[in-house]
Formats: C-alpha cells, structure tokens, sequence
C-alpha cells in the first residue's frame, strides 16, 4: 500500500493510519525494545557469549543532561553583562587584616549552633529539601574493545619491539616488555565479542570452504520471515517511507511532483472562520507529526531485528537507506530550530482522547486552541527526533565512507544546535554522531568546542586505544572508502545469493560429477530437429573428408 501510494496509483490511501498500522503490526509480530533486548541476551548465551549486564535504557535514565554549548550571541550577552557590571569596591589595608580572636570565636559559635540544629529545619526555619541525586564520579559505561584492536595492537608491538608479525595469532607475547603484557591484559579484560562479528566469521567459513560447511540451518524467526518476504522489494519501499518522510519533515517545502500526505486530513470545503482555519492548522501538523513518529519507529525497530537476525541483513536495509539518501534527509530534519520542534503543541486537549468522551464537552474557542496543554514539550516529537538520530547513528557506525558524508553535508553545526535540548537519550546519540567525525573536523574545531569534547567524554563509551579526539586513525584513508563500500555491498549480495536465490540454486561447479562412461553415454538426450537433420553432412565435412595428421597429434610437444 505505501509503495501504491508513492507511485501514484493509490492517492486516496489514508497514509497516516497505513504507517501506523504497519507499526504496530510490526512492534506486535517482532517485539519491541524490551523484547529485543531479551532476545539478545538468550542468542548470546545460545552461542557462549557472555550476557549484556548494562542496560543501555536504564544507565541513559540515570544520566544528567549537559548544559548546550554556549553559541557567539549568548557569548557576546554575557560578555556585554560583564562589562556592565560595576567595579569590586577596593579595600583598604587595614579592612585587609587578619581576623581577631574575638572574630574567630565568634564564627566557631556560629558553626556549632548551625552544626546542632534539628534535622527537621534549616537556617529559615523551613523543611530541608529533599536530595537530589547526584551522578556518580565515574564513566556511566563500561569501555569496549574489539577483536580487530587486539590484532592491531599486537601487530604494531610486535614490528617496533620484535621486527616481525605473527599472521592469525593473537596470544603470544614473546619478546614484548613487560608494559606491553600489561596493555594486552587490560585490553583482553574489556574484550567484547559482538554477534556480528560471529555471524560474519561463519560467513566468511562457509565462502571458504563451501562443500564442508555450506550447509546451514536458517532459524525461522519472526524476523527472518519477514526478511524472506521483504527481499525482492525492499529497495522500494525503502525509497517509499524516505519519501513520505521527506513530505512530513518540517522543513521541506512545497513542490509539485512531491507526494500528496495530506489527503485523509483536508476538508472538501476550505474553512470560512478563524476557528476553523486555526483548528486545521494544528490537524495538519499534528498528522505530520504522526507520520515522522511511525516512519522513525518502524525503521529503527527493522534495523534493530535485521541485526540481531544476521548482521548482513541489516547492511542490506541500511545500504538501501543509504542509497536513497537517508543521512541528508536526516540532517535536513534536524536543521531547524529543534527546540521549537519539540516543544510545539499541535494538539488540542479538549477533543483529544480520552476528553473527548469523558465528562461534557468544552466548547472550542480560539482562546482555547492557543492554550493547548501545560506540557513544555511534545513527546511525539522528542520520540521522533531520538529514533532519526539512532537511525543515523546505526547507518554510521563502524563506516568511514558514511562518516565522510556527515562531514561533507556539514553535519557538525546541525548537531551542535539539537544539543540544546536538554533530555539525556538525545544529547547522547547526538554526542555519538559528532564523537565518530572529530578525527576529520580539524584541530580548531576541537580547540574552539572544548565544552562539547568534555561531553563526549563523559557520556559515552569509550573505546580502549581509539583516539577520536586527536585524528590520527590510519584506517581512515579516504581512498580506501569506496573501496570498503563495494567489498561490504558484494558480501551482502553473496548472502543472499546463496541464501535466498532459489532460480540458481547451488553453484554448479560445486556439484558431484558422474565419471561413470556408461551412465554417461547411457543417458537420453534430447537432439533438435536441426541437429538430426544436418548430422550426416557435418559428420562428413568435418569428419570424414578432413585430412588428419595424426604424428603431429601424437607429438609431445607442439610449437606454433
């Protein structure tokens, strides 16, 4: 229905209740989050890998939002406030002594008559307020490392202090000095071996030896149905939800090939008083709201499954996201003023459920419709914005080439901005896209956004020998990009290939040969009438009538 609808065919479609419906059905076959989650930890175990003790949900809950990085009007406010403010009063020598005995035990009277008041009251006389909690003095998440690290480490220890490398090993420390033994067991303390690495390990075992390990038993979970049924289309309806949400985005315009999503929501009559026109402006963008929050939910639940599913099919939707240009469509979300976005109230209290069928009716007024609600934010909007900033986050990490078009569509300052909402899940996955581009801003965007550095480091998980903050990654050559790019789009088209393409079958220069001569002469073959009817002429022209020498047949060695 959504692919019917983007090309044309379907106009009429209620796109809103289709999205959300489709949701739904999709949170209610696959599971949400939580369910995820589980599902996780029980693969884990399944394979012998250790089970997640964090849980990303509850650490980001008792994380504290950070103050926004001050931009050059609030700077330049601040600086003017300074320089209005009048001068300290300068002092005497003599107001500049030292305090007396009399002072000095005066004040210690003080202190204990402070020290011995009730714990019910405090210097007012009032209630003491309750404590507030304070965040540890400690980093929220444990560090990482992956199995490619240790390799790199090792490598790199063993050509300065050894002067050779030891292909596929990554244990022995002969020769090394002793700090590097050290570095090594803290690395192999904060190992973390994710499914994917598994899975593409087992992939690259089945593309090597094929006849001993080709044969694979395919879990028939939720997801890998919905996979099977999704293949042959997915490109599409990729491109159809990138569609429809560009149509919904606050900031795109008006254009007359765009998409019509607003069918199911405009009256056949134009309003003729205020009141109506006021209540369908705010119908119209709460319906575009409601479509942004279906879109982002349904993608990031199908990149969150498709993973933990198997990793290449969660490259195969993300390359397709990428290739129909999802990471600028996500940053041309978020270039607005992110701060009036989720704050909007594009609701109506009165008529909204379950008012509207609880008690008597309000009247509408236009007073009424200005008001809105006493909640300073949207929630549908504060939903949408982190699920758009996961999404990226997902398409992102662990890709140069990808990370290369956040800094190419300047995605640094976009991100800044969303930083002044202060809610902490956001601010973290924000802090994540411009932790992962620090290496390509330049040392002066690092000097002139310390405050945003200090963030970085303290709320999200660091990596153990990533130095994000100095830009010294060899991996992250731009010629190999493109290259790093086709290598990762052919595994995921020998994936399916192998997996799904049922018209091929198997490789056919992998399957048994009868060398039997009479089983093979033996066998029925099916001659055109061409063949029969030309046999007897070809055979006596190429056969028959040809002089052959035979002793230059027999020769053991021909030169032409």
């Amino acid at each position: 229905m959504v692919t019917k609808f983007c090309s044309g065919h379907a106009p009429h479609f209620p796109i809103k209740k289709v999205l959300l419906l489709l949701w739904k059905v999709i949170l209610f076959s696959l599971g949400g989050l939580h369910d995820h989650q589980i599902l996780k930890d029980k693969t884990r175990e399944l394979l012998g890998l250790p089970t997640l003790i964090e849980d990303s949900v509850q650490i980001t809950k008792n994380l504290r939002a950070v103050s926004p990085p001050a931009s050059a009007v609030d700077m330049l406010d601040l600086q003017g406030r300074k320089g209005n403010r009048p001068p300290p009063l300068k002092r005497d020598g003599i107001d500049e002594s030292l305090p007396s005995e009399d002072g000095e035990r005066k004040e210690d009277e003080l202190k204990d008559e402070v020290h011995n008041m009730s714990d019910d009251e405090d210097e007012n006389g009032l209630p003491p307020l309750p404590d507030t909690p304070r965040e540890p003095r400690s980093l929220p998440w444990t560090p990482k490392v992956r199995q490619r690290d240790v390799e790199m480490f090792l490598d790199h220890t063993r050509n300065k202090f050894v002067g050779f490398q030891v292909e596929s090993d990554s244990t022995t420390l002969a020769g090394l000095p002793n700090p590097i033994h050290e570095g090594y067991n803290v690395l192999e303390k904060h190992l973390y071996v994710s499914l994917a690495e598994l899975q593409v390990r087992r992939e690259e075992e089945i593309n090597k030896h094929p006849l001993s390990k080709g044969d694979e038993d395919i879990p028939n979970t939720a997801a890998e149905i919905l996979y099977q049924a999704m293949l042959s289309s997915l490109p599409q309806y990729m491109i159809a939800l990138l569609k429809i949400l560009l149509a919904a985005a606050p900031t795109s315009k008006a254009k007359t090939d765009s998409i019509n999503i607003l069918a199911d929501v405009l009256p056949e009559e134009m309003p003729m008083t205020v009141l109506q026109s006021m209540k369908l402006g705010v119908d119209v963008n709460r319906h575009k709201e409601i479509i942004v929050k279906a879109i982002s939910g349904l993608l990031l639940l199908l990149l969150k499954h498709f993973k933990l599913n198997h990793v290449y099919q969660f490259e195969f939707m993300s390359q397709h996201l990428v290739f129909a240009n999802c990471i600028p469509l996500v940053l041309k979300f978020f270039n607005q003023n992110i701060l009036a976005y989720i704050g909007a109230k594009n609701s109506i209290p009165a008529i909204d459920f379950p008012s509207c069928v609880i008690g008597d009716q309000a009247e509408l007024t236009a007073d009424s419709l200005e008001a809105g609600d006493n909640i300073p934010y949207c929630w549908r909007n504060l939903f949408s914005c982190i699920n758009l900033l996961r999404i990226l986050n997902k398409l992102t990490k662990w890709k140069h080439s990808r990370t290369m078009m956040l800094v190419v569509f300047k995605s640094a300052p976009i991100l800044k901005r969303a930083l002044k909402v202060k809610q902490a899940m956001m601010q973290l996955y924000v802090l994540k896209l411009l932790k992962v581009q620090t290496k390509y801003l330049g040392r002066q965007w690092r000097k002139s956004n310390m405050r945003t550095m200090s963030a970085i480091y303290q709320k999200v998980r660091h990596r153990l020998n990533d130095d994000w903050a100095y830009g010294n990654d060899m991996d992250a050559r731009p010629w190999d990009f493109q290259a790093e790019e086709c290598a990762l789009r052919t595994c995921v088209d020998r994936f399916n290939s192998r997996r799904y393409d049922t018209d091929s079958g198997k490789d056919p220069d992998l399957q048994p040969v009868d060398n039997n001569i009479q089983s093979v002469l033996g066998q029925e073959m099916d001659l055109s009438e061409e063949f029969k009817r030309f046999y007897e002429i070809w055979l006596d022209r190429e056969v028959f009538t040809s002089q052959i020498n035979w002793d230059l047949l027999l020769k053991d060695k021909i030169y032409v």
